[in-house]
């Protein structure tokens, strides 16, 4: 039965690559006629890519060292967690790379489609384009969990609970580890790259030298649209791709400590997580196909539809796979948890995430009362417009937290700490049309300026826009998501991390875990601070570069010269390489050193303090951002409000505080909480 189990998740992973192939040879037949729409995207693309192969030629030691670190700390066969570490590493690193070169093949041809088609036809091209993206990650992460799970589990001629928690399912959390350690740099590096640029981009070309957004007179436009994809596109499917995989690994971990369950029996669980996540698969290509609309209606809807119906669809498939494979009160809490009280902890996880995503949406949206405030607050400057977007995001946090919590509690109490796990799977289980909504959003944004660029007419730039308008949203709620199912991952993987160093009890009020309880929660403010000071720093650089090009190339302006694009890509590409190694580190030699020094209990505090600080701060940040920046659009959409100059210049300000907030520290956290936790259940062998 086991090797039938494992070869349905083999099959899920191959059936959801083989979409993205068909879907990836879609998007390359689509033609682009513009010879200077081919020229502008061929520099987006050709620097993007550059971008990718350099940051992993960089990462490429680092992957190494902890390679080698793992081989020998360990004996025997677990020294095969090297190797389940380096194939974490390349799977996450592929998944970025893969779903990076369609999106920006993709870009060009939506705008060509919006130009020949209309909104439909570009709504499905920039759609199809990010959802190569999402089947993608859930593919590879899926094959990648087979190979290792099959390897480890072929060694053994008999395997038993003490197998599953000290051999098999240990080489399970080296892969996992690998996806974050990637997961991370590709993340903060992308993200200090984006915002470098767009803070650039920004700054000199609208405020100071008066420019519309994206104009081709300005010299950071180019390396504004790369960092949309290395930051939006390759690092959010990196991140999610370690949510995925961490939360497959947390949950499987946890099915073996189930009280009351035979060794049969926590088998199935073993394989429930994964088995739940390959019939996601088919419930996420189903809902594909419900991406539609008519010209004049709302894209946000049809990407709703195509969510509401895969979720739906997975619903059923986890009530049938339950009841196939689960008893009707088989085990667990009190004598009576069955297949039942599972089938609720996925629906609870399920909700959990739509809900994340309607009150992300409703703090970050466009016509909402958030937003219209922070409009409201531009009109008397930009202290007013800054005071207001943090009072946003931090009111925000409260209702989210709420949910999680919520989701937390009930899926806890319906199946114990499993259920917490069968929770996070749900949230995660339709990622791969999730991912495709989310990575919809930069390539309709890089559509937008290449239709700029390209001085196409501007009933083209409206349906871009249109479509931009919900990519930002989509971005927004993608955003929330992400921490949605950070939280609930960190929780089992910590969870985890309890079960695997056999602390049995932690007495909070205990000086060490309190003190290391502190600590944790002032790192990810640490980290944050880092990523931002990075942002800056890039982006100093960046402004004073596009200013170099104004003053000393006044045709520029003219239009009579051509900016130097290429020195712009160069500056945001060594700064967020350099920018990008501190903070990583910072995440995982603080478990360690925390673990070895102050013992198991104190690394348990860590993880609680950092887990909790980073949730809020996440939401806070990721949200703040998000609403300066509809507030900004909002403004700009408006032919009234745009002629008020303070106004506008105090939207600009916002958004521009709000980019690193939003698009690097916030979206970063996510990673850093559960990076901590993974490296923690690591090293918890050798504690």
């Amino acid at each position: 039965m086991e090797l039938k189990l494992l070869l349905s998740v083999l099959a899920s992973g191959l059936v959801a690559l083989l979409f993205a192939t068909i879907r990836t040879r879609w998007v390359n037949s689509q033609e682009v006629y513009s010879q200077k729409l081919i020229e502008i995207s061929q520099h987006i693309s050709e620097g993007s890519m550059a971008f990718l192969r350099r940051e992993y030629f960089f990462l490429l030691p680092f992957v190494l060292l902890v390679a080698l670190a793992l081989f020998f700390a360990n004996t025997g066969y677990m020294k095969f967690q090297a190797l389940a570490f380096l194939l974490g590493a390349l799977a996450s690193s592929l998944a970025g790379f893969l779903g990076m070169r369609v999106a920006t093949k993709a870009n060009a041809r939506t705008t060509q489609a919006a130009k020949d088609h209309g909104l439909n036809a570009a709504l499905r091209v920039a759609f199809t384009g990010g959802t190569v993206m999402g089947m993608t990650v859930v593919g590879l992460a899926l094959v990648g969990l087979f190979a290792v799970f099959f390897f480890a589990w072929s060694r053994f001629t008999q395997v038993d609970e003490n197998v599953l928690a000290k051999s098999i399912l240990p080489l399970c959390t080296a892969f996992s580890l690998g996806a974050s350690s990637v997961a991370l740099f590709a993340r903060v590096g992308g993200g200090i790259y984006t915002k470098a640029a767009d803070v650039a981009a920004d700054l000199v070309g609208k405020v100071e030298a008066g420019i519309p957004e994206d104009d081709p007179r300005n010299p950071a436009v180019i390396a504004d649209n790369v960092g949309d994809n290395v930051g939006d596109v390759a690092g959010m499917g990196a991140d999610l791709f370690e949510s995925y995989v961490g939360s497959i690994v947390g949950c499987m971990i946890l099915a073996v400590t189930v009280p009351g369950a035979d060794l049969e029996l926590k088998i199935k669980l073993l394989f429930l997580p994964l088995l739940i996540s390959g019939l996601g698969v088919l419930a996420s290509i189903a809902g594909t196909f419900f991406v539609r609309i008519r010209d004049g209606s709302d894209p946000q809807k049809a990407l709703n539809q195509g969510s509401f119906v895969a979720a739906g669809v997975a619903f059923v498939l986890v009530v049938v796979l339950f009841s196939l494979l689960i008893g009707e009160d088989t085990f667990g809490l009190a004598g009576q948890l069955g297949r039942w009280h599972l089938i609720g902890a996925t629906a609870m996880g399920q909700i959990a995430g739509v809900m994340v995503g309607q009150i992300t949406e409703y703090y970050t949206g466009t016509n909402r009362r958030p937003v219209d405030a922070l409009v409201k607050a531009s009109h008397t400057g930009s202290a007013t417009n800054i005071i207001t977007g943090i009072s946003v995001g931090m009111t925000s946090t409260f209702p989210i937290i709420l949910v999680i919590g919520m989701a937390v509690l009930g899926s806890f109490l319906v199946g114990g700490l499993y259920g917490i796990g069968i929770a996070s799977t749900g949230m995660l289980i339709t990622l791969g049309i999730q991912l495709a909504v989310d990575a919809y959003g930069p390539i309709a944004d890089n559509a937008g300026g290449l239709a700029e660029m390209a001085h196409f007419p501007s009933r083209v730039r409206e349906i871009t826009n249109k479509l931009d308008a919900v990519g930002n949203t989509t971005a927004a709620i993608g955003k929330g998501f992400a921490i949605g199912s950070a939280a609930l991952t960190s929780i089992i993987l910590f969870t985890s991390y309890k079960e695997a160093a056999g602390i049995a009890f932690a007495e909070i009020a205990d000086p060490f875990i309190l003190v290391a309880a502190f600590i944790g929660a002032v790192i990810p403010f640490f980290f944050s601070a880092l990523t931002m000071n990075a942002v800056g720093k890039s982006a100093f650089e960046m402004i004073n570069e596009v200013r170099r090009q104004f003053r000393e190339m006044p045709g520029i302006l003219t239009g009579d010269t051509k900016p130097d694009y290429e020195r712009c890509v160069d500056i945001s590409t060594r700064s967020a390489l350099k920018e990008m190694l501190f903070p990583a580190v910072l995440a995982l030699l603080a478990p360690v050193l925390i673990g070895f020094l102050g013992g198991k209990e104190m690394l348990l505090g860590l993880l609680v303090g950092s887990t909790i600080s980073g949730v809020c701060l996440s939401i806070f940040m990721s949200n703040a951002g998000g609403a300066w920046d509809n507030a900004k659009k909002t403004i700009e959409a408006d032919e009234m409000t745009l002629s008020n100059t303070e106004a506008y210049n105090a939207s600009v300000v916002g958004d521009t505080v709000g980019d690193p907030f939003k698009d690097t520290s916030g979206p970063s956290l996510n990673i850093l909480i559960k990076l901590m936790s993974m490296v923690a259940l690591v090293i918890a062998p050798l504690l």
